[in-house]
């Protein structure tokens, strides 16, 4: 059965799985796609570090557990607080503290990962946030639970 486009569509994400996301310490709950963007939850493991990278469009991050800090400015970030990120935005951070952090990401665009001379080494975009979804539902038999736009 389809829902109607103006229909609710409410996700439960405490039945979803953590899906890993590539590096091991990262994990994702996926929760809408966009055609240009992503809205998801996302669980870092105390330790990691997220490398340098640029947004092309606006984030919005809400901390919902945990400390991250933020390697530019030092500022730690802390559970109800709510960050805005600019497009153009280049920043890295890392889990501090003993406790994994959960955030509430809505990223529009994408984002690219620099090397030390700001060269993109790696680019990702809602497609592939996406097919990363679509194949791990596959090869887990999940059900697909996110929307898409």
């Amino acid at each position: 059965m389809t829902a109607s486009a103006s229909a609710s569509h409410p996700i439960d994400s405490e039945r979803m799985p953590w899906i890993p996301m590539g590096p091991p310490g990262l994990a994702f709950k996926p929760l809408r796609f966009f055609r240009d963007g992503w809205m998801y939850l996302f669980r870092l493991e105390p330790g990691t570090r997220i490398p340098r990278h640029r947004h092309t469009g606006e984030v919005h991050g809400f901390n919902l557990s945990g400390r991250r800090q933020l390697l530019d400015t030092g500022e730690v970030i802390g559970p109800g607080t709510y960050v805005h990120e600019p497009a153009g935005n280049v920043d890295s951070w890392q889990v501090v503290g003993d406790e994994p952090v959960v955030l509430h990401i809505t990223v529009r665009g994408a984002i690219e990962y620099l090397g030390d001379d700001g060269q993109v080494l790696k680019r990702v975009s809602s497609a592939d946030r996406l097919e990363t979804y679509r194949r791990w539902c596959q090869e887990h038999g999940e059900p697909f639970l996110a929307t898409c736009e």
